[in-house]
């Protein structure tokens, strides 16, 4: 990224986010790389949108993922957590219960992100039903999101749902499959089941991890 010439951004309302960013991560980013990344996160998930009327706050959203994960490829102090990314390839179903569930179960000892490479434009309606069966919620941040180089890098465990080659192979991390069945358009019990076999494998990967 060429931060000494940030591009024109494509909603005025973003400038908002800019200010706040560049406070948040005053230290770390300047204000133009955090207009490069915002304007690009807007990018993205314009390119997938149906409905425009939340792109602004997604966009922030995604930046702050986008920063964190930089963030933490620079060895930034407080990011030592360890990193699970899970990819599927819209981001709408199997890979945002993985993400909701892991983040309910781990509490606090894990950072958990997930992306696609052709993001939906909104999560399937029924996942936040299962999880909200099983006592799990959806937070503001789980919308489908495009798959980006720094949370890939900064990620050191990375999962795909059912697709491996989909996926960019970054040296060190450690990369899993979970052969999941993919819950569009199947009815509520079947999705139950899979948010079950899901909630499984999450159990089994956090009993790998490490104490901390």
């Amino acid at each position: 990224m060429n931060a000494s010439t940030p591009p024109v951004l494509p909603d005025h309302r973003l400038a908002a986010g800019v200010t706040r960013l560049a406070l948040r991560y005053r230290g770390h980013f300047c204000p133009e790389t955090i207009q490069h990344v915002l304007t690009d996160s807007y990018d993205r998930l314009a390119a997938h949108a149906h409905v425009r009327t939340h792109l602004v706050v997604l966009a922030e959203h995604l930046t702050t993922e986008r920063l964190d994960a930089l963030a933490h490829i620079q060895g930034a102090p407080g990011t030592g957590l360890p990193r699970v990314l899970f990819v599927c390839s819209q981001n709408a179903g199997r890979s945002q219960l993985a993400a909701a569930l892991l983040a309910h179960r781990a509490a606090g000892r894990v950072v958990v992100s997930s992306a696609g490479p052709r993001p939906a434009a909104e999560v399937a309606p029924v996942v936040a039903q299962v999880l909200a069966e099983a006592g799990v919620g959806l937070t503001e941040t789980a919308f489908p999101k495009p798959l980006t180089e720094e949370v890939v890098q900064a990620a050191d465990i990375i999962i795909t749902m059912g697709f491996g080659d989909a996926c960019p192979i970054v040296p060190g991390r450690r990369y899993l499959d979970w052969p999941v069945a993919d819950p569009e358009g199947a009815p509520v019990d079947v999705v139950r089941g899979i948010r079950d076999e899901i909630d499984t494998h999450v159990t089994e990967l956090l009993d790998s991890l490490p104490a901390t």
